[in-house]
């Protein structure tokens, strides 16, 4: 069920909104038996819904035997056992939906600890709907509870501490990967972050950049856990090409906190590849839906949109657009140097991608010439291998033998690190 609350009006289309939340549906396996809009004028603080809305769902859970019910939209801890007694089935709304997604997604140990921490944050405050057992007195030992301590009580302790462990593991997960960011930005290799609202086609371009096998299918969140692979740029000789779990409207913010470990590469990137399905008929509203989390991640300023860093967008599954959607489209990204139309199936446009994402990286390179003696091969190749090398000539003779002069194009980044070669100083700036 769709939930359209006039009063909360969602920047989503409630068609959009509906068939996205049959697709979270279908990406865990459930068979939908029947889904459709409801209008809500006031929400009611009980249900949510009102009886007349209540009565057509039992009316149609019996109809369907409908064993599970799904409301795409946030229910407090009363309501969904409100609506659980009179439906007398199973609910769970938006939020206990995605985190069963992650939960049976999660294919790492951090990845699950996210999951872990999230579900707990959740389910911590929906203690209220358990049962009956929940609801008894008893006494204890020190260990197990203090005397006339309630079974709720006891539940919802064990559950803080569960939380505060996994928070430290997860703490300790986030400084591990500082120190390797830290590795990269020492070595240092450009990196690029792909991130896009989720089934945007994120792990087909991957794929098809870095001919990696990370799974890639129709489904909302099929990546889950980040993969990373080096690739090759024009005048770029290693670059890190991140994959990052896909956004979505409302993302729980038990989820936003828990994968912030997860998120926090997307921070430290130098490029941001914003991956759309320009096809899809709301692939506005998903835009903005990533922006905001963007910006809660500050890598974007909530207020006027600006980045601290470069972000191409990048319009995919360009082969499902008709030739006048095509032409219309192909107008705005044709004047937008930030833009990129592609097609990660087929492969059209990445060649331009990865040209335009070389270009954005070498961004305020240097021509230099470099003086070096023509046995110290190491150094030579190391300056074709991370620069654009326009002339190589004979330097003549130097105190050790012949000498080489190589004119060769370095950012600055690489014309630091050629400086902390032992024996050679950094050529003055022009």
């Amino acid at each position: 069920m769709c939930p359209d609350i006039r009063a909360q009006r969602q920047s989503q289309d409630p068609e959009a909104r509906l068939e996205e939340a049959r697709g979270l549906a279908l990406a865990i396996g459930i068979v939908v038996a029947e889904s459709y809009i409801l209008p809500i004028r006031v929400a009611k603080a009980g249900t949510l819904f009102g009886e007349g809305q209540v009565q057509r769902m039992v009316t149609d859970c019996e109809l369907h035997e409908a064993e599970l019910v799904i409301i795409d939209g946030a229910l407090s801890p009363i309501q969904q056992r409100n609506l659980e007694e009179k439906l007398g089935r199973k609910v769970i709304d938006r939020t206990g939906l995605i985190l069963e997604i992650f939960g049976e997604r999660a294919a790492t140990a951090e990845g699950r600890l996210q999951v872990e921490l999230a579900h707990l944050d959740y389910q911590q405050s929906r203690l209220v709907r358990s049962w009956t057992h929940l609801e008894r007195q008893r006494g204890g030992f020190g260990f197990l509870g203090g005397p006339g301590e309630t079974q709720i009580e006891a539940d919802r302790r064990m559950i803080r501490n569960r939380m505060a462990k996994l928070r430290r593991e997860l703490e300790q997960v986030r400084k591990t990967r500082e120190l390797h960011r830290k590795r990269r930005g020492r070595a240092p290799w450009p990196v690029i972050a792909l991130v896009g609202y989720t089934n945007a086609g994120k792990s087909t371009l991957f794929n098809r950049i870095t001919g990696a096998d990370v799974m890639a299918e129709d489904l909302l969140f099929a990546t889950l856990d980040p993969t990373m692979r080096a690739i090759a740029l024009p005048g770029i000789e290693k670059a890190i090409l991140s994959d990052t779990v896909g956004f979505i409207s409302d993302l729980p913010t038990q989820l936003v906190a828990a994968f912030r470990a997860t998120l926090e590469e997307v921070t430290a990137a130098d490029v941001i590849l914003h991956v759309r399905d320009i096809a899809n008929p709301d692939t506005t509203s998903q835009k903005s839906q990533v922006l905001h989390v963007l910006a809660e991640l500050d890598v974007i300023d909530g207020d006027n949109g600006e980045s601290a860093m470069p972000i191409i967008e990048v319009w995919n599954k360009w082969d499902m657009l008709d030739a006048d959607r095509q032409a219309e489209l192909g107008a705005l990204a044709d004047s937008d140097p930030d833009i990129v139309a592609i097609s990660a199936i087929t492969g059209f446009g990445v060649d331009k991608l990865l040209d335009r994402l070389g270009a954005m990286l070498t961004k305020g390179s240097r021509l230099q010439t470099f003086t070096i003696p023509a046995s110290d091969g190491a150094r030579i190749a190391w300056l074709y291998a991370h620069g654009e090398v326009t002339a190589d000539r004979d330097g003549g003779e130097g105190d050790d033998g012949p000498l080489r002069e190589i004119d060769a194009r370095l950012s600055v980044k690489d014309l630091g690190r050629f400086a902390t070669m032992s024996g050679y100083a950094l050529p003055e700036l022009d």
